[in-house]
């Protein structure tokens, strides 16, 4: 078994680093994803025989994220995101370009992000992964996914440009 193990563990490596950038995103705190991560792992070694097949990055993705929610839950009394309670709507502002921010600030406007938009927005944006693969790690449905991307940028546009004019007074 410590040969299948050994074998397992090597389709899992390359994506070490995805795993901690999404963990570092949910958790907000790099010891934490850290710990979360090698935490992800051992479930993931552990319970590699449930992998049917398929894209082993977004099983492992979808483990380091129930790993972050179960952390967040147990440490800091995350309850989970009611998106119709807290969705909203939002005046249009000014459209501003995020790349015109430093990744600094940028960053911080993320963080200011709920988890749930954090997640989907880092998955798709720096992970480059699909709305398919998306809902496939996060156990939502396709339009689920795609609101909250949509949500998540229309928050940054709105946080950017606050952000902006704020700076201009």
């Amino acid at each position: 078994m410590a040969n299948r193990n050994d074998s397992f563990g090597d389709t899992l490596l390359p994506h070490i680093d995805a795993a901690y950038n999404l963990a570092r995103w949910l958790v907000r705190d790099v010891s934490d994803a850290e710990d979360v991560v090698q935490e992800s792992y051992v479930r993931a070694l552990k319970y590699g025989d449930t992998f049917a097949g398929g894209d082993i990055k977004s099983w492992m993705l979808r483990i380091v994220r129930n790993t972050c929610y179960t952390f967040l839950t147990k440490n800091r009394g995350w309850t989970e995101f009611d998106e119709l309670e807290h969705g909203g709507t939002f005046d249009d502002a000014e459209e501003v370009s995020i790349a015109r921010l430093d990744a600094e600030r940028l960053s911080t406007l993320l963080m200011q992000l709920p988890t749930e938009y954090r997640e989907v927005l880092i998955l798709r944006e720096i992970e480059d992964l699909s709305y398919r693969e998306i809902s496939q790690i996060a156990d939502v449905p396709v339009g689920t996914v795609m609101s909250r991307i949509a949500r998540a940028r229309k928050r940054l546009r709105a946080a950017a440009t606050e952000q902006i004019g704020a700076e201009r007074s």
